[in-house]
Protein backbone atom coordinates (compact mmCIF):
# COMPACT_ATOMS: atom_id res chain seq x y z
CA UNK A 1 0.00 0.00 0.00
CA UNK A 2 1.70 2.66 -1.12
CA UNK A 3 0.69 6.31 0.79
CA UNK A 4 3.39 8.70 -0.99
CA UNK A 5 2.21 12.13 -2.78
CA UNK A 6 4.33 14.67 -4.41
CA UNK A 7 4.09 18.17 -4.13
CA UNK A 8 6.82 19.95 -6.77
CA UNK A 9 9.23 17.17 -6.71
CA UNK A 10 8.95 16.83 -3.08
CA UNK A 11 8.04 13.40 -1.72
CA UNK A 12 6.14 13.28 1.54
CA UNK A 13 5.25 9.18 2.98
CA UNK A 14 2.01 10.28 3.10
CA UNK A 15 -0.73 13.04 2.95
CA UNK A 16 -1.23 14.62 6.29
CA UNK A 17 0.57 17.30 7.32
CA UNK A 18 -0.38 20.20 9.86
CA UNK A 19 -2.14 23.90 8.90
CA UNK A 20 0.28 26.92 9.83
CA UNK A 21 -0.78 28.41 13.38
CA UNK A 22 -1.87 26.00 14.87
CA UNK A 23 0.87 23.32 15.75
CA UNK A 24 3.84 26.09 16.56
CA UNK A 25 6.82 24.66 14.97
CA UNK A 26 6.72 21.10 15.88
CA UNK A 27 8.10 21.40 19.49
CA UNK A 28 4.52 22.23 21.48
CA UNK A 29 3.29 18.85 20.33
CA UNK A 30 6.53 16.78 19.51
CA UNK A 31 5.77 15.18 23.55
CA UNK A 32 2.21 13.29 22.03
CA UNK A 33 2.78 13.56 18.10
CA UNK A 34 4.98 11.53 16.13
CA UNK A 35 6.64 13.41 13.95
CA UNK A 36 8.58 10.62 11.83
CA UNK A 37 4.47 10.03 11.20
CA UNK A 38 3.91 13.14 9.05
CA UNK A 39 4.01 13.73 5.64
CA UNK A 40 5.45 17.39 6.39
CA UNK A 41 5.53 19.96 9.59
CA UNK A 42 3.97 23.42 8.30
CA UNK A 43 5.47 25.84 11.13
CA UNK A 44 3.89 29.46 12.14
CA UNK A 45 3.97 31.98 9.97
CA UNK A 46 7.43 33.72 10.22
CA UNK A 47 8.79 37.35 8.75
CA UNK A 48 11.37 39.07 8.50
CA UNK A 49 11.50 40.37 12.05
CA UNK A 50 9.48 39.25 15.41
CA UNK A 51 6.05 40.56 15.51
CA UNK A 52 4.04 41.56 18.77
CA UNK A 53 0.76 40.15 17.13
CA UNK A 54 -2.81 41.51 18.20
CA UNK A 55 -3.94 42.89 21.47
CA UNK A 56 -5.97 40.05 23.91
CA UNK A 57 -8.76 38.40 23.50
CA UNK A 58 -7.17 36.52 20.38
CA UNK A 59 -9.33 33.41 20.69
CA UNK A 60 -13.09 33.11 20.53
CA UNK A 61 -14.87 29.21 20.52
CA UNK A 62 -18.05 29.39 18.25
CA UNK A 63 -20.49 27.05 16.93
CA UNK A 64 -18.61 24.27 15.01
CA UNK A 65 -15.23 26.23 15.20
CA UNK A 66 -13.22 28.87 16.17
CA UNK A 67 -12.34 32.70 15.69
CA UNK A 68 -8.77 33.59 16.08
CA UNK A 69 -6.99 37.04 15.58
CA UNK A 70 -3.53 36.11 16.93
CA UNK A 71 -2.42 38.95 14.39
CA UNK A 72 0.51 36.22 13.27
CA UNK A 73 2.91 36.73 16.46
CA UNK A 74 6.36 35.55 15.80
CA UNK A 75 10.38 35.79 16.73
CA UNK A 76 11.36 36.64 13.31
CA UNK A 77 13.61 34.67 10.70
CA UNK A 78 16.65 34.69 12.65
CA UNK A 79 15.69 32.75 15.70
CA UNK A 80 13.18 30.59 13.83
CA UNK A 81 16.60 29.44 11.21
CA UNK A 82 18.49 29.30 14.82
CA UNK A 83 15.96 27.42 16.79
CA UNK A 84 12.88 25.95 14.77
CA UNK A 85 14.51 24.65 11.62
CA UNK A 86 16.98 22.80 13.68
CA UNK A 87 14.37 21.15 15.99
CA UNK A 88 12.72 19.91 12.92
CA UNK A 89 15.32 18.40 11.10
CA UNK A 90 15.88 15.63 13.63
CA UNK A 91 12.44 14.04 12.63
CA UNK A 92 12.03 12.15 8.98
CA UNK A 93 9.50 14.43 8.16
CA UNK A 94 9.57 17.19 5.57
CA UNK A 95 9.63 20.91 6.58
CA UNK A 96 7.14 23.95 4.98
CA UNK A 97 7.86 27.07 6.26
CA UNK A 98 4.78 29.52 6.36
CA UNK A 99 6.21 33.09 5.34
CA UNK A 100 4.44 36.52 6.44
CA UNK A 101 4.90 39.96 5.55
CA UNK A 102 3.69 43.49 5.24
CA UNK A 103 5.42 44.41 1.85
CA UNK A 104 6.79 42.13 -1.18
CA UNK A 105 10.14 43.11 -0.06
CA UNK A 106 9.85 41.31 3.68
CA UNK A 107 8.36 38.19 1.67
CA UNK A 108 11.32 38.17 -0.59
CA UNK A 109 13.53 38.78 2.80
CA UNK A 110 12.65 35.69 4.66
CA UNK A 111 12.58 33.83 1.38
CA UNK A 112 16.23 34.46 0.75
CA UNK A 113 16.72 33.72 4.22
CA UNK A 114 15.63 30.61 3.95
CA UNK A 115 17.38 29.89 0.73
CA UNK A 116 19.86 27.74 2.67
CA UNK A 117 18.12 25.94 5.38
CA UNK A 118 16.61 22.56 5.50
CA UNK A 119 13.44 23.90 4.45
CA UNK A 120 11.87 21.90 1.87
CA UNK A 121 8.91 23.92 0.51
CA UNK A 122 7.60 27.61 1.07
CA UNK A 123 3.82 27.91 2.01
CA UNK A 124 3.57 31.78 1.19
CA UNK A 125 0.96 33.62 3.21
CA UNK A 126 -0.58 35.96 0.90
CA UNK A 127 -3.89 36.70 3.45
CA UNK A 128 -1.50 39.67 5.20
CA UNK A 129 -2.62 42.67 4.65
CA UNK A 130 -0.62 44.25 2.29
CA UNK A 131 1.06 48.04 3.86
CA UNK A 132 1.63 49.79 1.04
CA UNK A 133 -1.82 49.18 -0.55
CA UNK A 134 -3.70 50.11 2.48
CA UNK A 135 -4.04 47.15 4.31
CA UNK A 136 -6.01 45.26 1.50
CA UNK A 137 -4.63 41.53 1.59
CA UNK A 138 -2.54 40.22 -0.78
CA UNK A 139 -4.62 37.43 -1.81
CA UNK A 140 -8.04 39.22 -2.46
CA UNK A 141 -6.36 41.24 -6.09
CA UNK A 142 -5.49 38.72 -9.11
CA UNK A 143 -2.50 41.19 -9.97
CA UNK A 144 -1.16 41.29 -6.95
CA UNK A 145 -1.04 37.50 -6.23
CA UNK A 146 0.43 37.21 -9.82
CA UNK A 147 2.64 40.18 -8.67
CA UNK A 148 3.71 38.72 -5.31
CA UNK A 149 4.24 35.19 -6.62
CA UNK A 150 6.64 36.01 -9.49
CA UNK A 151 8.88 37.88 -7.05
CA UNK A 152 9.14 35.26 -4.25
CA UNK A 153 9.76 32.96 -7.14
CA UNK A 154 12.73 34.66 -8.38
CA UNK A 155 14.38 34.42 -5.35
CA UNK A 156 13.13 31.25 -3.70
CA UNK A 157 15.50 28.12 -3.75
CA UNK A 158 12.67 25.87 -2.35
CA UNK A 159 9.38 24.94 -4.46
CA UNK A 160 6.43 28.05 -3.96
CA UNK A 161 3.32 27.22 -2.57
CA UNK A 162 0.77 30.00 -2.73
CA UNK A 163 -1.75 29.64 0.72
CA UNK A 164 -4.79 31.39 -0.91
CA UNK A 165 -7.81 33.48 0.77
CA UNK A 166 -11.41 32.29 0.63
CA UNK A 167 -12.34 35.72 1.15
CA UNK A 168 -12.61 36.33 -2.76
CA UNK A 169 -15.71 36.49 -5.06
CA UNK A 170 -14.11 34.03 -7.15
CA UNK A 171 -11.43 31.33 -6.05
CA UNK A 172 -10.15 29.83 -9.33
CA UNK A 173 -9.07 33.62 -10.50
CA UNK A 174 -6.68 33.53 -7.57
CA UNK A 175 -5.65 29.85 -8.38
CA UNK A 176 -4.93 31.38 -11.91
CA UNK A 177 -3.01 34.30 -11.18
CA UNK A 178 -0.88 32.46 -8.74
CA UNK A 179 -0.22 29.72 -11.32
CA UNK A 180 0.66 32.46 -13.58
CA UNK A 181 3.22 33.84 -11.56
CA UNK A 182 5.01 30.33 -11.48
CA UNK A 183 3.40 29.38 -8.34
CA UNK A 184 4.58 25.43 -7.59
CA UNK A 185 1.64 24.88 -5.71
CA UNK A 186 -1.26 25.94 -4.23
CA UNK A 187 -2.62 25.81 -0.29
CA UNK A 188 -6.08 26.21 0.66
CA UNK A 189 -8.60 27.79 2.30
CA UNK A 190 -6.76 30.38 4.68
CA UNK A 191 -9.57 31.10 7.18
CA UNK A 192 -12.73 32.73 6.32
CA UNK A 193 -13.24 36.11 8.48
CA UNK A 194 -15.73 35.90 11.28
CA UNK A 195 -17.29 37.84 14.55
CA UNK A 196 -18.20 36.98 17.48
CA UNK A 197 -20.20 39.64 19.73
CA UNK A 198 -20.25 39.01 23.82
CA UNK A 199 -23.65 39.72 24.98
CA UNK A 200 -23.36 40.37 28.28
CA UNK A 201 -20.66 42.47 28.02
CA UNK A 202 -22.03 43.89 25.09
CA UNK A 203 -18.42 44.12 23.35
CA UNK A 204 -16.84 42.74 20.52
CA UNK A 205 -15.39 39.07 21.86
CA UNK A 206 -11.86 39.17 20.11
CA UNK A 207 -9.96 42.58 20.91
CA UNK A 208 -9.38 42.45 16.98
CA UNK A 209 -13.28 42.70 16.03
CA UNK A 210 -13.00 40.37 13.63
CA UNK A 211 -10.60 36.89 13.25
CA UNK A 212 -9.96 33.99 11.08
CA UNK A 213 -12.74 31.43 11.28
CA UNK A 214 -11.65 28.27 10.95
CA UNK A 215 -12.95 24.65 12.25
CA UNK A 216 -15.41 21.60 10.92
CA UNK A 217 -17.84 24.24 9.59
CA UNK A 218 -15.88 26.11 7.09
CA UNK A 219 -15.44 22.52 5.71
CA UNK A 220 -17.81 22.48 2.95
CA UNK A 221 -16.90 25.73 1.64
CA UNK A 222 -13.11 24.48 1.86
CA UNK A 223 -13.55 21.17 -0.02
CA UNK A 224 -15.94 22.77 -3.52
CA UNK A 225 -12.94 25.42 -2.79
CA UNK A 226 -10.47 22.77 -3.38
CA UNK A 227 -12.60 21.16 -6.25
CA UNK A 228 -13.06 24.36 -8.05
CA UNK A 229 -9.32 25.49 -7.82
CA UNK A 230 -8.01 22.00 -8.99
CA UNK A 231 -10.42 22.35 -11.93
CA UNK A 232 -8.50 25.26 -13.04
CA UNK A 233 -5.08 25.03 -12.63
CA UNK A 234 -2.63 22.01 -12.90
CA UNK A 235 -0.90 23.14 -10.02
CA UNK A 236 -0.78 19.89 -6.73
CA UNK A 237 -3.49 21.33 -4.19
CA UNK A 238 -3.01 21.23 -0.57
CA UNK A 239 -6.37 21.14 1.09
CA UNK A 240 -7.66 22.35 4.72
CA UNK A 241 -10.41 23.85 6.02
CA UNK A 242 -11.99 21.40 9.02
CA UNK A 243 -10.13 18.52 8.87
CA UNK A 244 -10.81 16.45 11.37
CA UNK A 245 -10.96 13.25 10.93
CA UNK A 246 -9.43 10.78 8.10
CA UNK A 247 -13.12 10.60 6.06
CA UNK A 248 -12.23 14.27 5.80
CA UNK A 249 -8.92 14.21 4.13
CA UNK A 250 -9.99 11.53 2.15
CA UNK A 251 -13.27 14.16 0.56
CA UNK A 252 -10.34 16.66 0.29
CA UNK A 253 -8.64 14.17 -1.65
CA UNK A 254 -11.28 13.31 -3.72
CA UNK A 255 -12.33 16.82 -5.25
CA UNK A 256 -8.75 17.67 -6.01
CA UNK A 257 -6.24 17.93 -3.14
CA UNK A 258 -2.87 15.85 -3.31
CA UNK A 259 -3.08 16.22 0.46
CA UNK A 260 -3.92 18.10 3.69
CA UNK A 261 -3.29 20.57 6.29
CA UNK A 262 -5.17 19.63 9.79
CA UNK A 263 -5.47 22.51 11.68
CA UNK A 264 -8.25 23.62 14.34
CA UNK A 265 -8.44 19.86 15.46
CA UNK A 266 -5.23 20.04 16.45
CA UNK A 267 -6.50 22.24 19.46
CA UNK A 268 -9.26 19.75 21.02
CA UNK A 269 -7.40 16.65 19.57
CA UNK A 270 -3.37 16.71 19.71
CA UNK A 271 -3.36 13.13 18.27
CA UNK A 272 -5.85 14.28 15.25
CA UNK A 273 -3.05 14.16 12.55
CA UNK A 274 -1.39 10.65 13.47
CA UNK A 275 -4.99 9.27 14.10
CA UNK A 276 -6.16 10.66 10.10
CA UNK A 277 -3.03 9.19 8.70
CA UNK A 278 -3.99 5.65 10.28
CA UNK A 279 -7.33 6.27 9.31
CA UNK A 280 -6.70 6.57 5.79
CA UNK A 281 -4.43 3.55 5.54
CA UNK A 282 -7.64 1.65 7.30
CA UNK A 283 -9.90 3.08 4.14
CA UNK A 284 -7.36 2.39 1.74
CA UNK A 285 -7.62 -1.42 2.89
CA UNK A 286 -10.80 -1.37 3.35
CA UNK A 287 -11.69 -0.14 -0.59
CA UNK A 288 -8.73 -2.10 -2.48
CA UNK A 289 -6.65 0.83 -2.85
CA UNK A 290 -3.26 0.23 -3.64
CA UNK A 291 -1.76 3.72 -4.01
CA UNK A 292 -3.03 6.81 -2.61
CA UNK A 293 -2.56 8.62 -6.03
CA UNK A 294 -5.72 6.59 -7.24
CA UNK A 295 -7.76 8.81 -4.91
CA UNK A 296 -7.04 12.13 -5.85
CA UNK A 297 -9.31 13.98 -7.96
CA UNK A 298 -11.54 10.79 -8.49
CA UNK A 299 -14.76 12.84 -8.18
CA UNK A 300 -15.03 14.64 -11.12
Amino acid sequence: MDTRVNIAGVELKNPVMTASGTFGSGAEYGEMVDLNRLGAVVTKGVANVPWPGNPTPRIAEVYGGMLNAIGLQNPGIDVFAERDIPFLKQYDTKIIVNVCGKTTEDYVEVVERLGDTAADLLEINISCPNVKEGGIAFGQDPKAVEAITREVKRHAKQPVIMKLSPNVTDITVMAKAAEAGGADALSLINTLTGMKIDIHRRTFALANKTGGFSGPAVKPVAVRMVYQAANAVKLPIIGMGGVTTAEDAIEFLLAGATAVSVGTANFFNPYATVEIVDGIEAYMKKYGVEDVKELIGAVK
